[in-house]
């Protein structure tokens, strides 16, 4: 399948072209910054455009199958819109040059339930303060984006991993459309679903957990590198 990467230059946009085109597919890495773009493959196109250019986005979608959008930005206090200006850009361009198939992530806290299997401090304590004061703007966003592809028309799957951590391969994660118990998700097993997902018939309008249950790192150390960036 020809797929479009939004979000290509990050972490988890790196591992969805990696395996995209390990697998076969054609691929338009999008990316702010081509030049700084790591990988390179006969299958692989970067492409220079900025989520928040409507113009620019109508141009990389064109001529696709399907798109994958692994949009991310860092927790702060500053007003987030990237998720929900981006991915109503990508889905206007969608519809207009024919594109059905659309994939994208968020968070695993959007469920708004209870983490299953945890004790009070985690549930009470600690989830609600990401969620609530540090990564607030963000969640909000990502909200906002949600119902932007939920009403878009498109045949979307929007999949929710918890915290995340690179790991060099593929596992035998867990995918349910609802909150899973665990606290993390690979971004080795995020791509390979966003990848499932998106060149298969996968599972259209379902929000869905992606859960790695084998290999994960400790709590400390997933907040210190990803929210901290030590």
């Amino acid at each position: 399948m020809r797929l479009v990467v939004f979000g290509a230059n990050g972490p988890t946009g790196r591992q969805v072209t990696e395996q995209a085109t390990a697998a076969g597919h054609t691929v338009t890495a999008v990316t702010r910054h081509p030049d700084a773009f790591p990988l390179d493959h006969p299958r692989l196109r970067i492409a220079a455009a900025d989520v928040l250019d409507a113009a620019a986005v109508d141009r990389v979608v064109a001529g696709h199958d399907a798109v994958i959008s692994t949009l991310g930005v860092p927790y702060g206090r500053a007003p987030v819109t990237v998720y929900s200006t981006g991915l109503t850009h990508i889905s206007r361009a969608m519809t207009r040059h024919g594109l059905r198939r659309l994939v994208c992530v968020t968070s695993t806290v959007l469920f708004d339930v209870p983490a299953p299997g945890e004790g009070f401090l985690f549930r009470k304590v600690m989830e609600p303060f990401f969620a609530r004061v540090v990564g607030r703007t963000v969640y909000d966003d990502m909200r906002r984006m949600e119902e932007v592809v939920r009403t878009g028309g498109l045949d979307w799957t929007v999949l929710r991993p918890a915290g995340l951590f690179d790991s060099d391969k593929v596992s035998d994660y867990q995918v349910h459309p609802g909150r899973l118990p665990g606290r993390f998700t690979s971004r080795a097993d995020l791509a390979h679903a966003l990848v499932r997902e998106a060149v298969t018939e996968g599972h259209p309008r379902a929000f869905l957990d992606v859960r790695t249950t084998e290999g994960t790192p400790s709590m400390l150390d997933v907040i210190r590198k990803e929210a901290f960036g030590r």
